[in-house]
């Protein structure tokens, strides 16, 4: 697995669902300059009349989804039970997203079960990749982060350990 850079989960809502085309030739922008990739989208959205529609999508393709989410359930696992950990938690991390998407079905009912009607939600996971030059850089000179509100694999390694501190890993 390639080095990760430090991904970011943005939820983000609308009201309605006309979309003046923005969004999308943005991301489209940012991800051909190298600056973000999709780790994975879910968008939803709900008409007036309460109907659904769903959208996902992911730069991934099989073997980076499959590797990301080995190394994503290494951490999980490593902390959840420990270096016994590491392995189960790949392998089930690995098969986890060989669909190539994180969002799962459940994420999906609970975005569906909480939007109101004539309302749209995204979820993304996005790699930001124009900061794993600069994070490289602040660690060779020495330098400590004090505080970071994104996703990065100490927090998932983190939430392993509150996961595992709750139940029991056979």
């Amino acid at each position: 697995m390639e080095d990760i850079g430090p991904i970011q989960m943005l939820c983000v809502a609308f009201d309605g669902n006309r979309f003046k085309g923005e969004i999308l030739p943005e991301l489209d922008r940012l991800k051909r300059e190298r600056i973000i990739r999709i780790i994975d989208l879910l968008l939803v959205r709900k008409d007036e009349e309460g109907r659904v529609m769903v959208m996902t999508s992911s730069d991934l393709d099989w073997d980076e989804a499959t590797a990301f989410g080995s190394y994503v359930g290494a951490l999980a696992g490593l902390g959840a039970a420990g270096p016994e950990g590491i392995e189960r938690g790949s392998m089930a991390g690995a098969a986890e997203l060989a669909d190539g998407h994180l969002f799962n079905e459940n994420d999906t009912f609970r975005v569906t079960q909480s939007l109101p009607n004539d309302m749209s939600a995204a979820l993304v996971l996005i790699e930001h990749l124009w900061a794993k030059e600069l994070r490289d850089a602040v660690e060779r000179a020495g330098g400590r982060e004090l505080s970071n509100e994104w996703l990065r694999p100490e927090d998932i390694l983190a939430a392993g350990h509150d996961v595992g501190a709750k139940s029991d890993i056979d």
